[in-house]
Order: structure tokens, then sequence, then C-alpha cells
């Protein structure tokens, strides 16, 4: 009776935690706004559709923002950019 008791118990502070948010990064963007929800709520986000810090700085102004390096940003390859070497 106590191990059911204790199962119950554990699956519904599992279920009450809620599930976890998804990555705040866009990897296709090098740059992302950091916009604050401030005091009444609006919670923090992250907008990273950003090519550069000016243009976002345009975006940001006059807001409760701030613009950064987006750390999870993937540069596209360049196809052929490497060099074959002649020891294979």
């Amino acid at each position: 009776m106590k191990t059911a008791t204790l199962t119950i118990a554990m699956l519904a502070t599992i279920l009450a935690l809620g599930s976890a948010h998804a990555q705040t990064y866009d990897p296709r963007y090098p740059v992302c706004m950091h916009v604050f929800g401030g005091m009444m709520g609006g919670g923090d986000y992250f907008d990273c559709s950003f090519q550069s810090i000016p243009q976002c700085n345009l975006s940001a102004s006059g807001r409760s923002a701030m613009c950064l390096v987006n750390p999870y940003f993937v540069a596209p390859s360049r196809a052929g950019a490497r060099r074959r070497s002649r020891y294979r």
C-alpha cells in the first residue's frame, strides 16, 4: 500500500512540473534580440531573426530590449572550400 501511494505521489509531482521549454535561440540567424517582459508579467523572450547587430539595434530602439550574438548560430558551409589531401 505504501508503494502504491508513493508511486502515485511521484507521478503527480512529475506531472505538476510541466514540460521543458524548447530552445530559445534560432540557429539560422547570427543575432538575437532579448526582449524583457517587465513588471507586468509579459515574460522575457528572444527574437532571433536578425542578420546584423545594427539591424537588431534599430528594432530594439525605444524598447526594453538588447541585442546579442547568437551562441548557437551555425554558419552555412561553403561548397568546395576544403582542400583535398594529396596523400589520400
